[in-house]
Protein backbone atom coordinates (compact mmCIF):
# COMPACT_ATOMS: atom_id res chain seq x y z
CA UNK A 1 0.00 0.00 0.00
CA UNK A 2 2.44 2.62 0.83
CA UNK A 3 4.50 2.05 -2.52
CA UNK A 4 1.12 2.23 -4.34
CA UNK A 5 0.87 5.58 -6.33
CA UNK A 6 -2.62 7.67 -6.55
CA UNK A 7 -4.25 7.83 -9.93
CA UNK A 8 -6.58 10.19 -10.93
CA UNK A 9 -9.04 9.63 -13.43
CA UNK A 10 -11.93 10.80 -14.88
CA UNK A 11 -14.74 8.41 -15.26
CA UNK A 12 -17.94 8.75 -17.22
CA UNK A 13 -21.21 9.19 -14.65
CA UNK A 14 -22.95 5.34 -15.13
CA UNK A 15 -26.57 6.94 -14.33
CA UNK A 16 -25.99 9.73 -17.37
CA UNK A 17 -27.98 8.41 -19.99
CA UNK A 18 -26.52 8.61 -23.54
CA UNK A 19 -29.01 10.84 -25.15
CA UNK A 20 -27.82 13.46 -22.97
CA UNK A 21 -23.84 13.05 -24.34
CA UNK A 22 -24.30 13.99 -27.66
CA UNK A 23 -26.12 17.27 -26.21
CA UNK A 24 -23.42 18.14 -24.66
CA UNK A 25 -21.33 21.31 -26.57
CA UNK A 26 -18.58 22.07 -24.26
CA UNK A 27 -15.58 20.10 -26.25
CA UNK A 28 -13.52 19.50 -23.60
CA UNK A 29 -16.27 17.39 -22.00
CA UNK A 30 -16.23 15.41 -25.23
CA UNK A 31 -12.82 14.99 -25.13
CA UNK A 32 -12.86 13.61 -21.98
CA UNK A 33 -15.89 11.34 -23.21
CA UNK A 34 -13.57 9.99 -26.18
CA UNK A 35 -10.58 9.23 -24.47
CA UNK A 36 -12.55 7.11 -21.85
CA UNK A 37 -14.48 5.18 -24.86
CA UNK A 38 -11.22 4.82 -27.01
CA UNK A 39 -9.50 3.71 -24.12
CA UNK A 40 -12.46 0.77 -23.60
CA UNK A 41 -12.17 -0.23 -27.11
CA UNK A 42 -8.53 -0.74 -27.14
CA UNK A 43 -8.11 -2.49 -23.82
CA UNK A 44 -10.81 -4.97 -24.55
CA UNK A 45 -13.53 -3.56 -21.86
CA UNK A 46 -15.94 -2.79 -24.70
CA UNK A 47 -15.96 -5.88 -27.46
CA UNK A 48 -16.85 -5.10 -30.92
CA UNK A 49 -16.96 -6.68 -34.31
CA UNK A 50 -14.12 -5.75 -37.01
CA UNK A 51 -16.31 -3.27 -38.83
CA UNK A 52 -17.00 -1.46 -36.06
CA UNK A 53 -13.23 -1.37 -34.61
CA UNK A 54 -12.05 -0.42 -38.22
CA UNK A 55 -13.87 2.59 -38.29
CA UNK A 56 -13.59 3.64 -34.91
CA UNK A 57 -9.76 3.47 -35.73
CA UNK A 58 -9.84 6.07 -38.62
CA UNK A 59 -12.34 8.23 -36.65
CA UNK A 60 -9.39 8.37 -34.15
CA UNK A 61 -6.82 8.82 -37.04
CA UNK A 62 -9.36 12.10 -38.29
CA UNK A 63 -9.66 13.28 -34.59
CA UNK A 64 -5.97 13.20 -33.43
CA UNK A 65 -4.25 13.70 -36.31
CA UNK A 66 -6.51 15.15 -38.87
CA UNK A 67 -8.47 14.75 -42.27
CA UNK A 68 -7.54 14.71 -45.97
CA UNK A 69 -4.34 13.07 -45.81
CA UNK A 70 -3.33 11.04 -48.55
CA UNK A 71 -1.73 7.60 -47.79
CA UNK A 72 1.81 8.34 -47.51
CA UNK A 73 0.99 10.50 -45.04
CA UNK A 74 -1.39 8.64 -42.77
CA UNK A 75 0.83 5.62 -43.00
CA UNK A 76 3.60 7.46 -41.75
CA UNK A 77 1.58 9.34 -38.95
CA UNK A 78 0.12 5.55 -38.32
CA UNK A 79 4.00 4.02 -37.80
CA UNK A 80 4.30 7.09 -35.58
CA UNK A 81 1.80 6.01 -33.25
CA UNK A 82 1.77 2.24 -33.50
CA UNK A 83 -1.44 0.81 -34.36
CA UNK A 84 -1.92 -0.36 -30.74
CA UNK A 85 -2.57 3.03 -29.97
CA UNK A 86 -5.60 3.13 -32.72
CA UNK A 87 -6.70 -0.73 -32.63
CA UNK A 88 -7.92 -3.33 -29.83
CA UNK A 89 -5.11 -5.24 -28.09
CA UNK A 90 -5.90 -8.29 -28.65
CA UNK A 91 -6.41 -7.44 -32.43
CA UNK A 92 -2.78 -6.50 -33.14
CA UNK A 93 -1.66 -9.20 -30.47
CA UNK A 94 -0.46 -6.48 -27.58
CA UNK A 95 -2.26 -8.92 -25.23
CA UNK A 96 -2.03 -12.37 -25.01
CA UNK A 97 0.13 -12.85 -27.69
CA UNK A 98 3.26 -14.60 -28.00
CA UNK A 99 6.72 -13.88 -30.26
CA UNK A 100 5.24 -16.71 -33.13
CA UNK A 101 2.23 -14.90 -33.70
CA UNK A 102 4.01 -11.38 -33.25
CA UNK A 103 6.27 -11.66 -35.84
CA UNK A 104 3.71 -12.95 -37.75
CA UNK A 105 2.09 -9.92 -37.33
CA UNK A 106 4.63 -7.80 -38.40
CA UNK A 107 4.93 -9.81 -41.43
CA UNK A 108 1.66 -9.99 -42.74
CA UNK A 109 -1.42 -8.79 -40.11
CA UNK A 110 0.23 -5.23 -39.83
CA UNK A 111 -0.10 -4.61 -43.66
CA UNK A 112 -3.74 -5.85 -43.78
CA UNK A 113 -4.70 -3.59 -40.83
CA UNK A 114 -3.13 -0.82 -42.24
CA UNK A 115 -4.42 -1.11 -45.26
CA UNK A 116 -8.04 -1.46 -44.17
CA UNK A 117 -7.74 1.39 -41.92
CA UNK A 118 -7.08 3.51 -45.05
CA UNK A 119 -9.39 2.35 -46.80
CA UNK A 120 -12.02 3.60 -43.99
CA UNK A 121 -10.36 6.41 -43.34
CA UNK A 122 -11.18 7.99 -47.40
CA UNK A 123 -14.68 7.12 -46.55
CA UNK A 124 -14.81 9.46 -44.00
CA UNK A 125 -16.57 13.25 -44.20
CA UNK A 126 -14.13 15.40 -43.85
CA UNK A 127 -14.79 17.60 -41.33
CA UNK A 128 -12.45 20.59 -40.15
CA UNK A 129 -13.50 20.54 -36.67
CA UNK A 130 -12.94 17.58 -34.52
CA UNK A 131 -16.55 18.14 -32.21
CA UNK A 132 -18.34 16.31 -35.24
CA UNK A 133 -16.28 13.54 -35.46
CA UNK A 134 -16.02 13.16 -31.92
CA UNK A 135 -19.73 12.71 -31.97
CA UNK A 136 -19.54 9.81 -34.37
CA UNK A 137 -17.42 7.94 -32.32
CA UNK A 138 -19.50 8.29 -29.54
CA UNK A 139 -22.80 7.45 -31.50
CA UNK A 140 -20.78 4.06 -32.84
CA UNK A 141 -19.93 3.20 -29.28
CA UNK A 142 -23.84 3.85 -28.44
CA UNK A 143 -24.68 1.18 -30.20
CA UNK A 144 -22.44 -1.30 -27.94
CA UNK A 145 -25.42 -2.75 -25.16
CA UNK A 146 -22.53 -2.19 -22.93
CA UNK A 147 -21.28 1.45 -23.05
CA UNK A 148 -21.33 3.64 -19.73
CA UNK A 149 -21.39 0.41 -17.56
CA UNK A 150 -19.65 0.23 -13.98
CA UNK A 151 -17.31 -3.06 -14.41
CA UNK A 152 -16.46 -5.50 -12.09
CA UNK A 153 -13.80 -8.29 -12.26
CA UNK A 154 -15.14 -12.28 -11.23
CA UNK A 155 -14.96 -15.94 -12.45
CA UNK A 156 -17.30 -18.40 -13.14
CA UNK A 157 -17.74 -22.19 -13.58
CA UNK A 158 -16.68 -23.64 -16.83
CA UNK A 159 -18.23 -26.21 -18.37
CA UNK A 160 -16.40 -29.61 -17.41
CA UNK A 161 -14.83 -31.11 -21.36
CA UNK A 162 -15.03 -34.65 -19.96
CA UNK A 163 -16.83 -36.96 -17.56
CA UNK A 164 -13.84 -36.96 -15.48
CA UNK A 165 -12.36 -33.57 -16.49
CA UNK A 166 -13.15 -30.51 -13.87
CA UNK A 167 -14.08 -27.41 -15.92
CA UNK A 168 -12.43 -24.90 -13.55
CA UNK A 169 -12.88 -21.27 -13.86
CA UNK A 170 -12.87 -18.46 -16.38
CA UNK A 171 -12.02 -15.00 -15.50
CA UNK A 172 -14.65 -12.15 -16.69
CA UNK A 173 -16.00 -8.77 -16.06
CA UNK A 174 -19.38 -7.94 -15.24
CA UNK A 175 -20.48 -4.76 -16.47
CA UNK A 176 -23.79 -3.17 -15.37
CA UNK A 177 -25.87 -0.16 -16.15
CA UNK A 178 -29.03 1.46 -16.15
CA UNK A 179 -30.46 -1.20 -18.60
CA UNK A 180 -29.22 -4.19 -17.44
CA UNK A 181 -25.92 -6.53 -16.85
CA UNK A 182 -23.62 -7.99 -19.36
CA UNK A 183 -20.71 -10.66 -18.86
CA UNK A 184 -18.22 -10.56 -20.89
CA UNK A 185 -15.11 -13.06 -21.45
CA UNK A 186 -11.79 -11.21 -20.44
CA UNK A 187 -9.67 -13.14 -23.02
CA UNK A 188 -11.76 -13.76 -25.65
CA UNK A 189 -13.22 -10.66 -25.49
CA UNK A 190 -16.84 -11.42 -26.49
CA UNK A 191 -20.41 -11.60 -24.56
CA UNK A 192 -21.16 -14.48 -22.57
CA UNK A 193 -24.68 -12.90 -21.44
CA UNK A 194 -26.40 -10.01 -21.54
CA UNK A 195 -29.79 -9.19 -19.67
CA UNK A 196 -31.84 -6.72 -19.11
CA UNK A 197 -33.41 -6.17 -15.62
CA UNK A 198 -36.86 -7.21 -16.73
CA UNK A 199 -35.32 -10.56 -17.75
CA UNK A 200 -33.38 -11.63 -14.44
CA UNK A 201 -33.61 -11.73 -10.68
CA UNK A 202 -30.58 -11.85 -8.93
CA UNK A 203 -28.93 -12.70 -5.00
CA UNK A 204 -25.50 -12.50 -3.54
CA UNK A 205 -24.59 -14.54 -0.73
CA UNK A 206 -21.66 -14.39 1.64
CA UNK A 207 -18.29 -17.28 2.10
CA UNK A 208 -19.50 -20.79 3.92
CA UNK A 209 -17.86 -23.47 4.78
CA UNK A 210 -18.35 -24.58 0.98
CA UNK A 211 -17.44 -21.64 -1.32
CA UNK A 212 -14.71 -19.57 0.74
CA UNK A 213 -16.15 -16.52 -1.99
CA UNK A 214 -18.66 -14.01 -2.31
CA UNK A 215 -21.19 -14.92 -5.23
CA UNK A 216 -23.53 -13.22 -6.98
CA UNK A 217 -26.08 -15.20 -8.56
CA UNK A 218 -28.02 -14.07 -11.90
CA UNK A 219 -31.59 -16.39 -12.56
CA UNK A 220 -32.87 -16.20 -16.25
CA UNK A 221 -35.51 -18.09 -18.13
CA UNK A 222 -33.88 -20.62 -20.75
CA UNK A 223 -34.18 -23.85 -22.41
CA UNK A 224 -32.37 -27.09 -21.99
CA UNK A 225 -33.78 -30.01 -24.43
CA UNK A 226 -36.62 -27.95 -25.40
CA UNK A 227 -38.15 -27.77 -21.96
CA UNK A 228 -38.36 -24.09 -20.85
CA UNK A 229 -36.11 -24.08 -17.50
CA UNK A 230 -34.44 -21.37 -15.19
CA UNK A 231 -31.01 -21.10 -15.09
CA UNK A 232 -29.02 -19.75 -12.31
CA UNK A 233 -25.41 -18.43 -12.84
CA UNK A 234 -22.15 -18.01 -9.99
CA UNK A 235 -20.03 -15.32 -10.38
CA UNK A 236 -17.87 -15.38 -8.13
CA UNK A 237 -15.79 -12.16 -7.02
CA UNK A 238 -14.50 -9.91 -4.04
CA UNK A 239 -17.07 -7.24 -5.32
CA UNK A 240 -20.17 -8.76 -5.45
CA UNK A 241 -21.38 -7.07 -2.19
CA UNK A 242 -21.38 -4.19 -4.49
CA UNK A 243 -22.52 -5.56 -7.99
CA UNK A 244 -25.83 -6.73 -6.29
CA UNK A 245 -25.68 -3.44 -4.70
CA UNK A 246 -25.77 -1.32 -8.14
CA UNK A 247 -28.11 -3.48 -9.30
CA UNK A 248 -31.21 -3.31 -7.00
CA UNK A 249 -30.25 0.87 -7.10
CA UNK A 250 -30.39 0.97 -10.89
CA UNK A 251 -33.67 -1.14 -10.73
CA UNK A 252 -34.97 1.39 -7.77
CA UNK A 253 -33.68 4.42 -10.28
CA UNK A 254 -36.05 2.90 -13.41
CA UNK A 255 -38.66 2.36 -11.13
CA UNK A 256 -38.83 5.82 -9.79
CA UNK A 257 -38.65 7.07 -13.41
CA UNK A 258 -41.61 5.06 -14.84
CA UNK A 259 -43.48 6.66 -12.21
CA UNK A 260 -42.66 9.77 -13.01
CA UNK A 261 -42.92 9.48 -16.92
CA UNK A 262 -45.96 9.90 -19.04
CA UNK A 263 -49.15 7.29 -19.50
CA UNK A 264 -47.93 6.68 -22.95
CA UNK A 265 -44.20 6.01 -21.83
CA UNK A 266 -45.91 4.17 -18.72
CA UNK A 267 -47.69 2.01 -20.81
CA UNK A 268 -44.82 0.77 -22.84
CA UNK A 269 -42.73 -0.03 -19.72
CA UNK A 270 -45.29 -2.11 -18.87
CA UNK A 271 -45.49 -3.96 -22.20
CA UNK A 272 -41.88 -4.93 -21.32
CA UNK A 273 -42.29 -5.81 -17.85
CA UNK A 274 -44.85 -7.58 -19.21
CA UNK A 275 -42.17 -9.84 -21.04
CA UNK A 276 -40.34 -11.18 -17.52
CA UNK A 277 -43.24 -14.01 -17.38
CA UNK A 278 -43.13 -15.12 -20.77
CA UNK A 279 -40.17 -17.02 -22.21
CA UNK A 280 -37.75 -15.99 -24.54
CA UNK A 281 -37.92 -17.11 -28.28
CA UNK A 282 -35.83 -19.55 -30.14
CA UNK A 283 -32.11 -18.39 -30.82
CA UNK A 284 -30.49 -18.63 -33.91
CA UNK A 285 -26.64 -18.60 -34.50
CA UNK A 286 -24.65 -15.68 -35.01
CA UNK A 287 -21.32 -14.32 -35.43
CA UNK A 288 -21.11 -10.70 -33.62
CA UNK A 289 -19.28 -10.93 -30.67
CA UNK A 290 -22.03 -8.57 -29.43
CA UNK A 291 -24.63 -11.46 -28.75
CA UNK A 292 -25.15 -13.98 -25.69
CA UNK A 293 -23.40 -17.48 -26.01
CA UNK A 294 -25.43 -18.87 -23.20
CA UNK A 295 -24.56 -22.55 -24.47
CA UNK A 296 -20.97 -21.82 -23.04
CA UNK A 297 -22.05 -21.14 -19.80
CA UNK A 298 -22.09 -24.01 -16.86
CA UNK A 299 -25.67 -22.98 -14.94
CA UNK A 300 -27.92 -24.61 -12.66
CA UNK A 301 -31.09 -25.30 -14.40
CA UNK A 302 -34.35 -26.37 -12.88
CA UNK A 303 -38.16 -26.58 -13.57
CA UNK A 304 -41.16 -25.59 -11.01
CA UNK A 305 -44.40 -27.95 -11.52
CA UNK A 306 -45.76 -25.85 -9.62
CA UNK A 307 -45.21 -28.16 -6.37
CA UNK A 308 -41.72 -28.43 -6.11
CA UNK A 309 -38.52 -27.62 -7.66
CA UNK A 310 -37.05 -30.20 -9.61
CA UNK A 311 -33.33 -30.55 -10.68
CA UNK A 312 -33.18 -31.78 -14.41
CA UNK A 313 -30.51 -34.75 -14.60
CA UNK A 314 -27.66 -34.00 -17.64
CA UNK A 315 -28.13 -36.82 -20.48
CA UNK A 316 -25.22 -39.21 -21.11
CA UNK A 317 -24.12 -37.94 -24.57
CA UNK A 318 -22.13 -41.31 -25.05
CA UNK A 319 -20.74 -44.05 -23.14
CA UNK A 320 -18.77 -43.99 -20.14
CA UNK A 321 -16.16 -45.32 -21.97
CA UNK A 322 -15.78 -43.09 -24.87
CA UNK A 323 -13.86 -40.36 -25.60
CA UNK A 324 -16.01 -37.48 -25.31
CA UNK A 325 -15.74 -34.63 -28.26
CA UNK A 326 -14.62 -30.61 -27.36
CA UNK A 327 -18.20 -28.96 -27.69
CA UNK A 328 -18.25 -26.59 -30.49
CA UNK A 329 -18.66 -23.25 -29.76
CA UNK A 330 -20.38 -20.43 -32.03
CA UNK A 331 -21.71 -16.89 -31.02
CA UNK A 332 -25.80 -17.15 -30.61
CA UNK A 333 -28.48 -14.17 -31.04
CA UNK A 334 -31.81 -13.92 -29.28
CA UNK A 335 -34.39 -13.13 -31.40
CA UNK A 336 -37.86 -12.20 -30.34
CA UNK A 337 -38.54 -10.09 -27.25
CA UNK A 338 -34.98 -11.35 -25.93
CA UNK A 339 -32.20 -8.46 -26.34
CA UNK A 340 -29.30 -9.22 -28.75
CA UNK A 341 -26.50 -8.50 -26.43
Amino acid sequence: MRRDEPCLQYKRNVFCPKSKELQVEDENVLRLLYDEAKLNIIEGRYPCDPEHWTRLAALSCAIEIGTGLDDQQLSTAIRDRKLSSLLPAHVVGGVGAGLLSTLRLRAGRRAELEQSLLKEYHTLNTHTEPRPLILQYLSICHTLPYYGCAFFMGEIDKPAQGLLQRGGRKAVSVGISLEGVYVIDTKEKHVLLGLRFSELSWDHTYPDAEVNSHILWLEFDGEEDGTPVNKLLKIYSKQAELMSGLIEFCVELRSVSDVAASQMASAKEESVEGARGRRPGKVRRQSSVVCSRVHTLSTISYVDDGKEIKRLKPKRAASFFTKQTPASYAAVQVTDNVEQS
